[in-house]
């Protein structure tokens, strides 16, 4: 991305120098008796979020930060070309508990030919809800936590920052538009994203007075340009589906004895969270 300032360029997509997937060849899907195996085919790219070491996105001004949201759209909207590709992710690990990798400001991308699973949960989910009451589940949480305002963090011009009702963690928030659309790049590339950016940064300048590591997600939709002969969840996405970003901070406690995947414990509710993260002194 050009630079901004006199810089000679304000953010970049390079391959990550020890990459999970590679884009050559084809998966070459096949059985292993009742297991399938297949090649590691993808791509896995580092996201440089800013020319300066020291300006993470929490430190960075809404500009740099818009300019790097757009460089995680065009790369997505790329990637999504290519046939092979089911799924394109973008997030970022930071922190040693989180499994950050660089000390410079990063965020990764990975493409991967399959749709992750917590991703197929929300798709499945998004369509089982709009086949009951054909509205987006996304959409419906919006307007009950705008009209309740007893989660929502802050607002700032089409975006919502806002703690889930039955987080998985303390502290968590979702960042959503207000504006349906399902595919984060073609909401990305059609308007502006400078407040998505201010939201993100001050977002982050809150959880990071409670903590400094989390893991953030951008949750998209599919390669829908290339959709599955089999599987029924593109049929109606997007009516159903709502991008959005997820951020999970990682805060130290007690560990629980017992504990079942997908069954979460928080000690601190949504609404206890949301009022310590309004009234965190932050920058502007």
């Amino acid at each position: 991305m050009p630079g901004l300032g006199g810089d000679p360029w304000s953010a970049r997509a390079v391959v990550h120098p020890t990459a999970l997937y590679r884009i050559e060849g084809e998966p070459a899907r096949r059985a292993d008796g009742i297991y399938d195996r297949m090649s590691s085919v993808g791509a896995h790219e580092l996201l440089v979020e800013n020319v300066r070491h020291d300006r993470q996105l929490w430190d960075a001004t809404d500009a740099e930060i818009e300019r790097f949201l757009l460089l995680a759209a065009q790369r997505i909207q790329d990637l999504k070309r290519d046939p092979r590709f089911k799924y394109v992710s973008v997030f970022k690990n930071h922190g040693s508990n989180a499994g950050q990798e660089f000390e410079h400001p990063i965020s990764q991308l990975t493409a991967t030919t399959f749709v992750p699973r917590r991703v197929l949960y929300e798709l499945r989910a998004g369509r089982d809800y709009f086949k009951a009451k054909e509205r987006c589940v996304f959409c419906d949480i919006l307007s009950q936590e705008l009209q309740q305002n007893l989660r929502v963090l802050e607002v700032r011009g089409d975006f919502v920052a806002l703690c889930p009702y039955a987080p998985r963690v303390p502290y968590e928030t979702w960042i959503v538009p207000r504006t349906h659309d399902t595919a984060f790049e073609r909401f990305g590339l059609s308007r502006p994203l400078l407040d998505l950016g201010g939201l993100l940064r001050r977002t982050l300048q809150r959880i990071r007075t409670v903590t400094s590591e989390f893991h953030l997600v951008l949750h998209t939709s599919p390669n829908t340009q290339h959709q599955s002969k089999s599987l029924d969840y593109w049929r109606t996405i997007d009516d159903d589906y709502h991008w959005h970003i997820e951020i999970l901070p990682i805060v130290g406690g007690k560990a629980k004895s017992y504990t079942f995947k997908e069954v979460y414990y928080s000690p601190v509710t949504s609404e206890t969270g949301v009022k310590r993260l309004r009234d965190a002194k932050i920058a502007g």
